[in-house]
């Protein structure tokens, strides 16, 4: 968000303040140019590693077209930012007056409104971008050179894997393919999901060979920028079902070798997993997610943790609790966990090791065949 003295100019020299869309709701609430360390997600002269504005000898200023008294100030994750104005009370009915606190991004309240403050906690996001989440005391690059996040713990980092377009593609799926569903359920009076976990449970662990490569969308590293989906396997035995199933089963194996790429470079194993976001209302997919990492995978008692999150750092900057740790153990708990069946276990881990681990590198040289051919994925 950039914010200009003069809309007529376009020149860095004529822009007043750069902020993330954070910031600039921050200004509007409480008309302060203030912002979270844990908001700073962006393409901005940011020190990651110590979560404040990057030193003035860091290339980022030379890189990037800012000024150092153009951006807001930064607080940590918990703090009073200001109270809200009377114009923000006049234009969104919110009482003015109300102290303002700076929380964190998205994914990182997601993590802490999950219960996942220790590093041996995973945090899966089954949302439009799958992602798996770790927080740690630590600065731990699971790509070198790209940073993890703040968290919305103050001093504390966020490693994320993502996977682009995530739980996306079963939007995809059924919009292409769940036609038959959603108009069982619309005469039935029933959830469009259950009956999606049906078609999940007629299909066999594993879906009967039919494997799924999740790069529907480009990645920075690994997959790198050429990449696509792809799904391998087909046989005259399978149907919509299995590939419905080979969808949340690809995901799964993405964020598990997300997982082992966190552990590998930081250390710590991963023993027990948190899952949130939409796609975790699925009996189906926490069960084959539980399978297919062989951990027990716990549902939230909500699945909208990230809004929970930003109320615990909220929560804490009131003095409800006394630290980070109290209010995550008052505020968060289990609702369900899913264990691992070991049959399952055993199929996923095979299918898993021998063929998944193996497809990206198989086909790496026909995507860029693929990619000289049709111009598809553009390369900038």
């Amino acid at each position: 968000m950039v914010i200009r003295k003069s809309l007529s100019k376009c020149h860095s020299e004529q822009t007043d303040k750069y902020v993330m869309l954070s910031g600039y709701l921050n200004y509007r609430l409480c008309h302060r140019f203030v912002d979270s360390a844990g908001s700073q997600v962006g393409y901005l002269p940011f020190d990651y590693k110590r979560l404040k504005w990057a030193g003035s000898h860091d290339w980022k200023w030379q890189a990037l077209a800012i000024r150092r008294q153009s951006l807001p100030e930064l607080v940590a994750p918990g703090t009073r930012m200001g109270e809200i104005s009377a114009a923000a009370a006049a234009a969104t009915g919110i009482t003015a007056g109300m102290p303002l606190f700076a929380a964190a991004a998205d994914k990182a309240c997601e993590v802490i409104g999950a219960g996942c403050m220790l590093p041996h906690i995973g945090c899966l996001s089954y949302g439009t971008t799958a992602t798996i989440n770790t927080t740690s005391a630590k600065y731990v690059e699971v790509t070198p050179f790209i940073p993890p996040y703040p968290s919305a713990i103050p001093g504390f980092y966020s490693t994320e894997v993502q996977i682009f377009r995530g739980y996306w593609m079963v939007n995809w799926f059924k919009e292409q393919f769940g036609h038959p569903e959603q108009f069982q359920a619309q005469e039935q009076g029933v959830v469009t999901e259950d009956l999606f976990d049906d078609l999940v449970n007629s299909v066999p662990p594993g879906s009967m060979g039919l494997m799924l490569q999740p790069y529907w969308s480009p990645g920075i590293k690994v997959p790198s920028p050429e990449a696509k989906g792809a799904v391998i396997g087909f046989g005259d035995v399978h149907t919509r079902a299995h590939l419905y199933r080979a969808i949340l089963e690809g995901l799964a194996y993405a964020l598990r070798e997300g997982k082992e790429k966190i552990e590998k470079r930081s250390g710590v194993a991963i023993t027990e997993l948190r899952i949130s976001g939409g796609g975790s209302q699925s009996d189906a997919a926490m069960q084959l997610t539980a399978d297919i990492f062989g951990l027990p995978a716990s549902r939230p008692h909500v699945y909208e943790t990230s809004g929970l999150g930003a109320a615990i750092d909220a929560a804490v900057g009131l003095g409800l609790y006394p630290d980070f740790p109290a209010a995550i153990k008052g505020m968060t708990r289990i609702g369900k966990t899913f264990y691992p069946i070991a049959e399952n276990q055993k199929t996923y881990d095979a299918l898993y090791r021998k063929v998944y681990q193996k497809m990206y590198t198989r086909l790496q040289p026909l995507y860029l065949e693929i990619q000289k051919i049709t111009g598809y994925p553009r390369m900038e």
